[in-house]
């Protein structure tokens, strides 16, 4: 047995920011426990290697949820990391803070430490903007955030000019003063590298002697004594063992968290009880209100050379990977997604509720095994996607056994209510809208999916129903109100937190890694001011 102060359980896009906050005065011992590996692997540091990732059940849970109607039937696959970083460390890198506000939602939930004035300033000393400091982004902190400007494939020009002829223009910061508009998005690369979490903020302070990192450690569950947490039991090269711990702290995620409390006897009762789990705190709520984006891509021909015709031949692949090896430049040395936008599907709406996706790239073919990333369509192929900023579809997870190394049920309920159908609806012809500007249109050949025969409002629905499926954003089962408080404080307990996006008040608008990672800041603020008090 060990004991520790902190036991953060998880080593994520939330957990590793813990740790590095939790442990930085030296007063405190943390232990992390993290069911994967390292994240020293040469397709995790390549910005592009993702694809490589997206299957490989060495760093991914490689989840699945049930078939779902509002999908078609199908079923929706759903990476999330297994590995030092978490799915920072295989996911798109794209640096979006979110509305303004989506926090004045938060703070009305949750209280001040929660609203738009402390998530900026969080956010101004998380970040080290490559764009520069001012009112809105930050410099100095511990996450170099890149700007993005350079080496952009020519298309992106196109896009925008197309964007702005379509009626939205072009803005020079998705997280600054406003979000709407169409512009080049920020990620988390530095020199060429992926920075994740594990790389900005654990492994510099994994040489603490108060910081304690353990992989490949699988927790089965929250060890009780009465009501109070006092550690957690742990499966490690095959043997059983329990770390106490003045306070264990939850970061696994969206889908890992709500597990573990349900393992642990915390959820919806009567379906614990039935699967022979000891109820502890009945609370329905556990698992509930998974909130999640959806999101499908329009594809087209182009006229002119895209990445297809770089990343398709083998000359093409051997001359990018020299440029990336010798200089870490390139396209292997960024994420897919050069550009996008937020925009509003009706002008009546108050704030965007659409985000967009552009890709000078196509993955029409499919390739078994992994995202095609690497191995694109044949032909010269470009990418228009969007997703959904605020859905109205709720789905939830249950444990299927008393077990916990069987992967939960999934719900995802997507397209589930009349809203969310119609403002996709909404947005896929603003695609097309967009598509038909001078700017795409004298260099689309033709457009291949859903393709020209699609224009119906019916058959639009059904393509987009059958193409559609999750943009990697699971949040809420743990919501703050719900299972935790404005502390992160298991409610019914004691000893217990939950912090990562299981525990967003509502889903932002955008990717959820700068908000699961503001998660972390905030909550290791409130826990050594706890501490404190």
């Amino acid at each position: 047995m060990a004991e520790v102060d902190f036991l953060i359980v998880g080593a994520g896009s939330a957990g590793s920011v813990l740790a590095e906050r939790l442990s930085a005065d030296g007063k405190h011992r943390v232990l992390v426990l993290e069911a994967g590996g390292s994240d020293r692997r040469f397709f995790v540091s390549m910005p592009l290697g993702y694809g490589k990732l997206f299957y490989n059940k060495a760093v991914n849970w490689a989840y699945e949820t049930d078939p779902d109607p509002g999908l078609g039937g199908n079923r929706d696959y759903w990476p999330r990391g297994k590995l030092l970083g978490g799915s920072s460390s295989i996911n798109a890198m794209v640096w979006v803070r979110g509305q303004a506000t989506d926090y004045d939602e938060w703070g009305a939930i949750g209280g001040p430490d929660w609203g738009w004035d402390a998530a900026r300033a969080a956010y101004k000393a998380i970040e080290d903007n490559e764009a520069g400091d001012d009112a809105w982004r930050g410099t100095g902190g511990p996450l170099f955030i890149s700007a993005n400007r350079d080496g952009l494939h020519p298309l992106v020009r196109n896009y925008l000019d197309a964007c702005a002829a379509a009626g939205l223009p072009e803005t020079p910061d998705f997280n600054g003063a406003s979000q709407e508009g169409a512009g080049v998005y920020q990620m988390t690369i530095k020199n060429g590298r992926r920075n994740s979490t594990a790389r900005a903020f654990l492994r510099p302070a994994m040489s603490r002697p108060n910081l304690e990192v353990w992989t490949r450690t699988h927790v089965t569950r929250v060890v009780f004594e009465g009501k109070r947490a006092i550690g957690v039991e742990v499966v490690r090269g095959g043997k059983r063992d329990v770390i106490l711990a003045r306070e264990v702290i939850l970061a696994g995620g969206a889908i890992n968290s709500p597990q573990l409390l349900q393992l642990s006897g915390v959820g919806p009762g009567a379906h614990l009880a039935g699967l022979g789990v000891d109820v502890l705190v009945d609370n329905p709520h556990v698992g509930g209100n998974l909130n999640d984006h959806q999101g499908l891509n329009y594809t087209y021909r182009m006229t002119v050379p895209t990445y297809n015709d770089v990343l398709r031949p083998w000359w093409g692949k051997a001359l990018v990977g020299m440029q990336y090896l010798l200089q870490g430049r390139g396209v292997l040395s960024k994420s897919i997604n050069h550009a996008g936008g937020f925009f509003r599907t009706s002008p009546d709406l108050s704030r965007p509720n659409m985000q967009l996706y552009m890709q000078a790239f196509s993955t029409l073919v499919p390739r078994v095994g992994e995202r095609p990333l690497l191995a694109p369509d044949p032909f010269s192929g470009l990418s228009i996607g969007l997703s959904n900023c605020r859905p109205t579809s709720r789905g939830w997870l249950k444990i299927r056994a008393n077990d916990p190394f069987a992967p939960p049920q999934i719900v995802g309920n997507a397209f589930s209510t009349d809203h969310d159908v119609a403002e996709m609806l909404a947005a896929v012809k603003f695609i097309r809208h967009i598509a038909a500007q001078s700017p795409m249109a004298r260099v689309i050949a033709e457009e291949l999916r859903p393709g020209p025969a699609v224009t119906s409002d019916a058959d639009l629905i059904t393509d987009f129903r059958t193409r559609s499926g999750t943009v990697y954003h699971p949040s809420c089962t743990c919501r703050m109100g719900d299972v935790v408080d404005n502390r992160l404080r298991v409610k019914g307990v004691e000893g217990l937190r939950v912090c990562d996006a299981s525990a967003f008040p509502n889903l932002i608008a955008g990717n959820t890694n700068a908000p699961a990672i503001l998660m972390g800041w905030k909550g290791a603020e409130l826990i050594l001011a706890d501490q404190m008090g």
